[in-house]
C-alpha cells in the first residue's frame, strides 16, 4: 500500500522531455538573470544588486569609503546567492574608469590598471562606494517608480529594476554570453545620446540617419580614433549587428613616434610585447628601440625610436596597425532584454524609442506618486485649519472628552487621519500654528497639484517634462566624446597594411650568378667579376645579372617557361651555391639556361634558337608557381636562349644583334620587336626551316646594345669586338638573312655587349 502510494506522488516522464525542460529553464534563466542586460537600465543583475545593497548601506557620493568585503557580503546575503569572487568581480569591473564609460562604482584602493584589468586588490583590501553618476539610477528609486519584489529566500524585496535617468544600456554598454546568444554593446557619449533622445521626442518617425546626426559612434574610455566608414556604422545601428573599428592615436617628436592612446582594453605592455617580438624575429629593421615612458601625467607614452630620419614613419605605423592590438576591431551585438522581456537584438531607433517609452512611464509613476503625497498632504492641512479656527472649542474637547478622536470627527465632520494629525500635534505646535503659514503651504500645494494633473493629462505636456528633465542631467553630468571619429579623413583612416617580404628587403647591390648545370648563387655590389668564381668540376659560368635585393629576380630554362626566386634567399657567393632544381620544378629534360634581374617594368628581350623572340616585361615574367610560366613558345627542335635585358635612356636609340652558328649576323632597331606578355614572338634573323629541322643552322644568340656599346663576337678563342660603326655592313631590315662574319668566326659560341 505504501508502495502504491509513493508510486502515485511520483511524476513519470520521458527523459527526453526532463532534460529538454530543464536545458530550456536554465537557458532562460541565464538568458533573462545573468548575461543580458535590460533595456530600462542598462544592467545585469548582479550589477543591479551591487548597486542597490551600496545604497541600502548609505554608500553614496558623498558617504565615507567602505570596505568592498562589507558590500560583497550585503549583496550575497540578501540578493544574490552565488560566487563571492564574480560578485567582487563585477563590483570592480563597475569601478574601472578604462572599462565602463561613466563608472558607477568610486573605488579607493588597486582597482587594476589597463595594463592587466584583473591585478585588483582583494575585496578586504578595497574600499568603495557609489559614484555620482549611480545617483542617475537611484534618485528616484523612493519615489514609487518601480516595483519590488521579493528576494531568493523571501526576507527582503528587492527592485526588479532600477528608474534610470539615462538609457545606461547606450552610455557603458555591455558584454555577456548566454546560452545559444551574447550581447555586445559598446559605450557611447551621454550628450550625444541625450541629444538623439530629444530629437527622437520631437520627431518620433526619425531614422537612424537622422539619429546619427547626435550619435557619430560609439565612445570608448580611451581617445584612441574610431576609423569606421560612416555606412558601416550606420548600418551596425540599423541592424544592431556589426563591428566598429579603433586605433592608436601618434605623434611625431625629433624623429620618434609617440603613440599617446591605445584603444579600449588594449594592454600597453602587451603592445610593446608585440612590437619586440617582431624586432627580434627581424621583421622590424626600421626600428632600434622602443620603451614606455607612461607615468601620471601621460597615462599613455609608448615611444618608437627608428633607425633613421629616411624611414618612412607613416608606413611603418600602417603596418604596426595591421599587426599588433594599436588597432582593434568591436564586435557589435545589440542583444537587449526589452520591455517585453525578451531578448532581441535592435537597431538603434528601437533601443532609444523602448527607453523613452520606458522612462514615460516612470515619470508618470513618478508624478502620480508625487500627487498621491499631495493629495494626502492637503487633506491633513484641511484638517488643522479647521483646529485653528476652532482652536478653543478643540483644546477643550481634547481636555474634558473622554474619547476626543471621535468627538471631533463628530463635530467638524473630519476624518480619522485627520483628527490623528491634530491630536498628534504637541502644545508648542499648537501655540505656533499659524493661519497664514498653513494656508501658504495650502495654496502652494494646490498649485504643484494642479500642473502635475495637467502634465498627466498631457502626452506633450509630459514630453517636454521629460527633455526638460534630460538637458538638466546633461548640464549637470555630461562630457566631450573622448574616441574621435575620422571617418572622412582618408589618410588618417587608411587601411592598415602589413609589410610585405619585399617591404622588409634593403636595397642593397647584388650579383646574381647562374652556372650551366643550373646552380644559382648571389654575391653583394656590383663588383665581382663572375668568371672568376669557383665552380664546381665540370660546371662553369652561364649568364649572370646585377641589380638589387628588393628587385624581381627571374630565371629561364630551356623550354621557355619563367621561374621567380627572391633574390635576398640565395645562397652567398662565397660558396658554389645552390641547385635550383631543389626550389623550382622545372620540365623533364630542359635545364636552366638564363636570368634576369630588374624592376617590375625592366624589359628584356625573349628569343628562341628558331630565330623568334619578343620584348617582354619582368612583371610579365613573374610567377608563384614552382613549376614555371609558360613565357616563351618554342618551335619544336629547339631551345629558349638567355634574356638579353633592354637598358633605356634617353635620346639613345637600341639594336637588336642576332646571330646564327653559321657566322651570319644581323642588326636591325629593337623597335621593330612587338612587346607582349607571352608567345612566340616575331622573326628575328632569317634561318631557313628546313636547315633549322635538319640540325644544320640555328640562332645561337640575341643580345640588346645601344650606340655606344660594344658588340663582342665569340668563337672558340678568338673574339672579334664591333663597334658602332663596325656594324654597318650587318645592319638590315627584321626577318633577313644576315652577312656573313670574317673568316674564322663561322662557327660562333656567344654574342656579349661592353
Amino acid at each position: 500500500m505504501t508502495e502504491e502510494i509513493q508510486d502515485a506522488d511520483v511524476e513519470r516522464i520521458p527523459l527526453a522531455t526532463y532534460t529538454e525542460r530543464a536545458y530550456l529553464d536554465y537557458s532562460m534563466y541565464v538568458i533573462n538573470d545573468r548575461a543580458l542586460p535590460h533595456i530600462a537600465d542598462g544592467l545585469k543583475p548582479v550589477q543591479r544588486r551591487i548597486i542597490y545593497a551600496m545604497s541600502e548601506l548609505g554608500l553614496n557620493n558623498q558617504a565615507k569609503f567602505a570596505k568592498s568585503a562589507r558590500t560583497v557580503g550585503d549583496v550575497l546575503g540578501k540578493f544574490h546567492p552565488h560566487g563571492d569572487s564574480a560578485c567582487y568581480e563585477a563590483m570592480v569591473h563597475m569601478a574601472q574608469s578604462f572599462s565602463f564609460r561613466y563608472p558607477l562604482v568610486d573605488g579607493q584602493g588597486n582597482w587594476g590598471a589597463p595594463d592587466d584589468p584583473k591585478s585588483f586588490a582583494a575585496m578586504r583590501y578595497t574600499e568603495a562606494r557609489l559614484s555620482r553618476y549611480a545617483e542617475l539610477l537611484l534618485g528616484e528609486i523612493r519615489q514609487g517608480t518601480v516595483d519590488y519584489v521579493a528576494n531568493f529566500d523571501g526576507t527582503v524585496d528587492e527592485p526588479k529594476l532600477l528608474p534610470a535617468q539615462l538609457p545606461f544600456v547606450l552610455l557603458n554598454g555591455s558584454t555577456g554570453i548566454a546560452v545559444g546568444m551574447a550581447t555586445d554593446i559598446p559605450p557611447h557619449n551621454m550628450n550625444e545620446v541625450i541629444s538623439a533622445c530629444i530629437h527622437l521626442l520631437d520627431s518620433p518617425k526619425a531614422s537612424v540617419a537622422d539619429l546619427m546626426t547626435h550619435i557619430k559612434a560609439p565612445d570608448f574610455p580611451t581617445d584612441a580614433q574610431i576609423i569606421t566608414p560612416p555606412a558601416d556604422i550606420r548600418s551596425v545601428y540599423e541592424t544592431g549587428r556589426g563591428s566598429i573599428k579603433a586605433r592608436a592615436v601618434y605623434q611625431v617628436e625629433s624623429g620618434e613616434i609617440i603613440i599617446t592612446a591605445l584603444p579600449h582594453q588594449t594592454s600597453p605592455a602587451k603592445v610593446l610585447e608585440q612590437i619586440a617580438q617582431q624586432m627580434h624575429a627581424k621583421k622590424l629593421p626600421m626600428l632600434v628601440d622602443l620603451r614606455d615612458e607612461s607615468d601620471h601625467e601621460n597615462p599613455t607614452r609608448l615611444v618608437l625610436v627608428p633607425r633613421s630620419n629616411r624611414v618612412d614613419l607613416e608606413r611603418l605605423m600602417s603596418h604596426l596597425f595591421a599587426t599588433t592590438d594599436l588597432e582593434r576591431s568591436y564586435r557589435v551585438n545589440l542583444n537587449i532584454i526589452g520591455l517585453d522581456q525578451r531578448p532581441q537584438v535592435k537597431s538603434l531607433v528601437t533601443i532609444l524609442k523602448e527607453w523613452l517609452t520606458c522612462r514615460q512611464d516612470t515619470v508618470t509613476r513618478r508624478l502620480n506618486f508625487r500627487l498621491e503625497k499631495i493629495n494626502e498632504r492637503l487633506h491633513i492641512l484641511e484638517g488643522l485649519l479647521v483646529a485653528y479656527l476652532n482652536i478653543d472649542e478643540v483644546i477643550r474637547i481634547i481636555r474634558e472628552e473622554e474619547q476626543p478622536k471621535q468627538e471631533l470627527m463628530k463635530r467638524y465632520k473630519l476624518s480619522e487621519i485627520q483628527a490623528n494629525a491634530i491630536l498628534d500635534l504637541r502644545l508648542r505646535q499648537l501655540a505656533k500654528l499659524e493661519e497664514i503659514k498653513l494656508t501658504t503651504e495650502q495654496n502652494e500645494l494646490s498649485a504643484e497639484k494642479a500642473d502635475l494633473e495637467k502634465i498627466l493629462k498631457s502626452k506633450a505636456r509630459l514630453k517636454t517634462l521629460v527633455k526638460k528633465e534630460l538637458l538638466a542631467v546633461a548640464e549637470e553630468y555630461g562630457d566631450e566624446r573622448r574616441s574621435p571619429v575620422v571617418t572622412g579623413d582618408k589618410e588618417v583612416a587608411g587601411e592598415a597594411q602589413a609589410f610585405s617580404d619585399e617591404d622588409l628587403l634593403t636595397n642593397d647591390p647584388i650579383t646574381v650568378v647562374l652556372s650551366t648545370k643550373g646552380w644559382a648563387r648571389a654575391a653583394k655590389g656590383h663588383e665581382l667579376d663572375p668568371q672568376e668564381l669557383n665552380y664546381r668540376g665540370g660546371d662553369s659560368f652561364a649568364q649572370a645579372a646585377r641589380g638589387r635585393t628588393n628587385e624581381t629576380l627571374i630565371f629561364v630554362d630551356t623550354s621557355g617557361r619563367t621561374y621567380n626566386i627572391a633574390p635576398h634567399s640565395l645562397p652567398s657567393a662565397r660558396g658554389q651555391g645552390e641547385p635550383l632544381t631543389g626550389r623550382l620544378k622545372p620540365p623533364a629534360g630542359s635545364k636552366f639556361i638564363g636570368v634576369a634581374m630588374g624592376t617590375a617594368e625592366t624589359q628584356v628581350l625573349m628569343a628562341s634558337s628558331a630565330g623568334f623572340g619578343y620584348v617582354g616585361k619582368l612583371s610579365d615574367l613573374v610567377t608563384k608557381n614552382k613549376a614555371g610560366k609558360a613565357s616563351l613558345t618554342v618551335p619544336a627542335g629547339g631551345v629558349a636562349l638567355p634574356p638579353s635585358p633592354i637598358t633605356h635612356t634617353a635620346d639613345a636609340q637600341q639594336w637588336v644583334a642576332a646571330v646564327t652558328d653559321q657566322g651570319r649576323l644581323l642588326v636591325f632597331p629593337l623597335k621593330e620587336l612587338p612587346e607582349l606578355a607571352k608567345g612566340k614572338g616575331n622573326k628575328l634573323i632569317n634561318v631557313p626551316t628546313a636547315a633549322f629541322k635538319a640540325g644544320e643552322e640555328q640562332m645561337i644568340a640575341a643580345v640588346v646594345l645601344s650606340e655606344d656599346q660594344e658588340l663582342v663576337v665569340r668563337a672558340g678563342q678568338r673574339h672579334l669586338r664591333l663597334k658602332h660603326k663596325d656594324l654597318d655592313n650587318y645592319m638590315g631590315e627584321r626577318a633577313r638573312r644576315g652577312r656573313k662574319l670574317p673568316r674564322g668566326f663561322q662557327k660562333v659560341d656567344a654574342l656579349s655587349v661592353s
